[in-house]
């Protein structure tokens, strides 16, 4: 990616001019076509009103399906809208048949929504969690998890990047074992999908999640998931309704034959094109582009970082993306993203009870994540170090 691509980029972005945006791990920045195609739909609705607008621009709700099966390398009717990537995880997660007596093998840095559906799951019907340990690196120890497999393991499921730092866990590597085992695999994408390639083949997992507002650039209350056309059969949704599934009489209804018998028949219409337009907007730069961009930042970052006086890099893994994090001696995590807010500079506060067995395990209670993307730069990154050490800002 040149200077000229990048100065484009920005030029798409207006909050470049506004902000110094480190929080893209929050909810980046939107480019203008995104935005642009949110609020044409909303004034539409405006104009004409819902129904009808929704059904003026059919062809671009339909277009959702095929945008996403190109990100993925998956079917179109593989996919489904959710309002946000945790209702898409739950619609994939609760639709499990649990018995008592399964096990839930996780990893370590598991997000804090997931783990709690696993402890609600293991309340209801006495499912039992297992936590694979980690290896030298900080990431899922592929080893050990294949030495937990036993016929009593009903589900694989981790965070592909856990929201509290940069690692990357082996996605691929874990499918294989779930392959290998013929075990269901489901993956949180919600921090990986927009900053690098997610291949569904290539990752063999069952079900995949994420967020339109994170690395994708899209707007909020967006998400979407993906099934294996080929275990929809074993899953049964949470709930059903008018969209989801045909009421056949009076004693009968019938389940949709795609994925989106997990969707709503009620949506954000709007939110649902710009999400597509973020995606071709991601797919016309590259996916593999994109993560070489953000990634090389983030180490420069990382290495910059470490310079500093008081400051420890907390990021694990043998990969790490875009997303650093890290503490300082004498202040605190919130004191500095709140002093930062202040002039400008956008950061977030990863915290302990987002990720308990991760960062209590590290003794760690919180830390500043400071997460790049492709249209940020190294003059940035320079702007945003001054800023740390000097107090007055």
């Amino acid at each position: 990616m040149d200077n000229r691509q990048i100065s484009e980029l920005r030029a798409d972005t207006p909050g470049c001019s506004e902000v110094l945006h480190f929080n893209n791990a929050g909810a980046a920045l939107q480019p203008k076509p995104v935005f642009d195609a949110v609020i044409e739909h909303l004034q539409l609705e405006y104009n004409i009103g819902g129904y009808e607008a929704k059904a003026k621009a059919q062809e671009k709700l339909d277009y959702f399906y095929t945008a996403f099966a190109s990100l993925l390398n998956a079917r179109p009717e593989e996919i489904a809208y959710a309002e946000n990537a945790t209702r898409a995880w739950d619609m994939a997660f609760y639709a499990i048949p649990f018995s008592a007596g399964d096990r839930i093998l996780t990893s370590q840095a598991e997000y804090a929504s997931n783990y709690m559906a696993y402890l609600q799951v293991a309340r209801r019907f006495a499912v039992k969690i297992e936590v694979v340990g980690n290896d030298e690196s900080g990431q899922i120890c592929v080893e050990q998890l294949e030495q937990a497999i036993e016929s009593d393991v009903k589900l694989i499921s981790i965070s592909h990047i856990p929201t509290q730092g940069g690692l990357v866990n082996p996605a691929a590597e874990v499918g294989k074992v779930a392959r290998k085992y013929n075990i269901l695999y489901l993956l949180d994408a919600c921090q990986s999908v927009g900053q690098m390639p997610l291949d569904v083949q290539e990752i063999g997992c069952s079900m995949l999640t994420g967020t339109g507002r994170k690395y994708l650039r899209g707007p909020r209350g967006t998400g979407f998931l993906y099934i294996k056309h080929s275990i929809l059969g074993q899953l049964d949704p949470p709930f059903v309704d008018l969209h989801s599934a045909n009421w056949i009489d009076h004693e009968r209804f019938e389940l949709r034959p795609d994925t989106k018998r997990f969707e709503n028949w009620e949506c954000f219409f709007a939110g649902k094109i710009g999400l597509a337009i973020a995606v071709d907007y991601a797919l016309k730069i590259g996916l593999p582009t994109i993560r070489d961009r953000v990634w090389d930042l983030a180490d420069h970052f990382r290495n910059r970082l470490r310079l500093l006086p008081g400051i420890t890099v907390q990021d694990q893994g043998i990969e790490k993306c875009g997303i650093v994090t890290f503490t300082k001696t004498d202040e605190t995590a919130s004191t500095i993203t709140a002093r930062l807010l202040a002039g400008g500079i956008n950061t977030s506060v990863a915290t302990a009870d987002s990720a308990r067995l991760d960062m209590g395990a590290r003794g760690l209670q919180e830390m500043v994540r400071a997460s790049v993307h492709y249209y940020n730069t190294v003059e940035e990154i320079e702007r945003f170090l001054d800023a740390l050490i000097d107090p007055k800002n």
